[in-house]
Formats: structure tokens, C-alpha cells, sequence
């Protein structure tokens, strides 16, 4: 029978792989983004992600942010057919637009946002 000092010394092992793990998997994602958007046009969100954000909050406002200011911009993007489920049963064909950095950059200059969260985004951004 184990006692309760390793039973204690156990869980904190576990909290300790389970705590880098999760780290380990974000920085893993942060790279992966940053590596797609120095390859090519990526989705807004993709260009949101290799600054480092991930709340979900923030890629959403952000996005949406810099979707707004693109459409007063002029700037359209590439256009991409994706297939998404939604249900789990079909795959729905959908049209998806992907942007550059350099597009990125010019929607990052005309977003003005005025949370502090998103303005760091924002800086981000601009010195990518």
C-alpha cells in the first residue's frame, strides 16, 4: 500500500506532465501558424495565432475586426474552397478568403481596436 506522501508525489508528477504537455501543445501550434504564414496566404485567424494569441475571444474579435476593415480597405484576399462538416454527416463546400502578410499588415494598419488584449494583437501584427 503506497503511502500518502506518494500517493501526494505521484499527483504532483502527473500535474507537472499534464501542465507541460499543454504547453508543449501550444507552443507547437504557435509554430505551426508561423511557419504556414511565412509560406503562403493563410486564413486571418492562422496570421492571429503565430503572434500567440490564444484565447478564443481575441482570434474571433481580431478576425472579425480585420475581416471589417478589409471589406472597407478593398482588399479581397484569395479565394479557397474548403470542405467543412458541420454535422458530422456531409461535408459542405464552402468559400473561405486567404491573406497574405503583406495584406495582413495593410488590414492590421486599418484596424483600430480599443481593448488593450487586442491592440497588443494588433502590434503583433504590424511587426510581423
Amino acid at each position: 500500500m503506497a503511502s500518502a506522501n506518494a500517493r501526494r508525489a505521484a499527483a504532483i508528477l502527473r500535474d507537472r506532465i499534464r501542465t507541460n504537455r499543454a504547453a508543449s501543445a501550444k507552443r507547437r501550434s504557435i509554430a505551426q501558424a508561423a511557419r504556414r504564414v511565412r509560406t503562403g496566404a493563410r486564413s486571418l485567424a492562422t496570421h492571429i495565432i503565430a503572434t500567440g494569441t490564444h484565447t478564443d475571444t481575441a482570434i474571433k474579435a481580431v478576425s472579425a475586426g480585420l475581416r471589417t476593415a478589409a471589406k472597407n480597405a478593398g482588399i479581397k484576399g484569395r479565394r479557397a474552397r474548403i470542405r467543412r462538416s458541420l454535422t458530422g454527416t456531409r461535408n459542405i463546400v464552402k468559400t473561405v478568403f486567404r491573406y497574405t502578410r503583406t495584406e495582413v499588415a495593410q488590414l492590421a494598419a486599418a484596424y483600430k481596436p480599443r481593448k488593450a488584449e487586442y491592440k497588443a494583437v494588433r502590434a503583433a501584427l504590424l511587426a510581423a
